[in-house]
């Protein structure tokens, strides 16, 4: 068993994880991120949600962060405020929470999850997951082994990140049809494709659960699939990380 603990920039949740099973064995509990995204208050946040779940004194933390995380230091802030950069936000939570944790940026945790549990768990070779949604997160994963920070959604693609064109909110922001937002992800796809030659992708973020209306629309030679664990991915990363998988 292991927590996992998933912070993102509209809420916080945690839950407790059968890590050889990769499943939640508790309740999700789940708190809104506070205002304003200031480190003191995310860490109370945590606290809080920890101190609901039915756990030894011993039990694995892991914490994600929307962030680059370098050796338990954020350096970059996404929706949240900027005083995490550069902070030692891995001993902030540790200070907190009286014991050691792993500290992970938070679409590592999911593409971890998804290669261990999830849609890529039968593949071999370098998956790539891809979380589109507020921007795009992603994950590079080698028969298992977790490369950190790969910033993918600030590739930078005619003159623009990826991200401003090509994520959900984009989408949503330009509403822009499925076969006009498709024609946007094969250039993305495309380029990802030419650079780091995948052996699988996998699509996260919550538009995925509409993944038939897109991802048939691309013309790939990777093959390219919608992820399955949903709002778990994260917390059961974080967690199976946390136990040293």
């Amino acid at each position: 068993m292991a927590v996992g603990v998933d912070i993102g920039g509209t809420g916080v949740k945690a839950a407790l994880v059968d890590v050889a099973a990769g499943a939640l064995r508790s309740d999700r509990v789940k708190v809104p991120t506070p205002a304003g995204g200031e480190p003191d208050a995310i860490r109370d946040a945590v606290v809080e949600l920890v101190s609901r779940l039915d756990i030894d004194e011993d039990t694995p933390i892991g914490v994600t962060f929307p962030a680059i995380v370098r050796r338990g230091r954020t350096m970059s802030a996404s929706n949240v405020s900027k005083a995490w950069i550069g902070l030692e936000a891995e001993r902030l939570f540790e200070d907190a929470l009286g014991r050691d944790i792993h500290f992970v940026n938070d679409a590592d945790a999911a593409g971890f999850a998804e290669d261990h549990y999830g849609a890529a768990r039968d593949a071999s070779g370098l998956v790539i997951m891809t979380t589109l949604g507020t921007g795009i997160g992603g994950a590079l994963i080698y028969d298992g082994v977790l490369i950190p920070n790969a910033e993918l959604g600030h590739l930078e693609l005619d003159g623009e990140a990826a991200e401003d064109r090509a994520s959900n909110r984009a989408r949503e922001r330009e509403e822009l049809s499925w076969e006009a937002w498709a024609q946007r992800l094969q250039r993305y796809y495309s380029h990802l494709e030419f650079l780091f030659s995948p052996d699988l992708f996998v699509v996260g973020g919550g538009v995925s659960k509409s993944s038939e209306l897109f991802l048939p629309l691309l013309d790939l030679a990777t093959p390219i699939v919608p992820a399955k664990l949903r709002n778990n991915a994260g917390i059961i990363g974080a967690a199976a990380l946390a136990r040293g998988l």
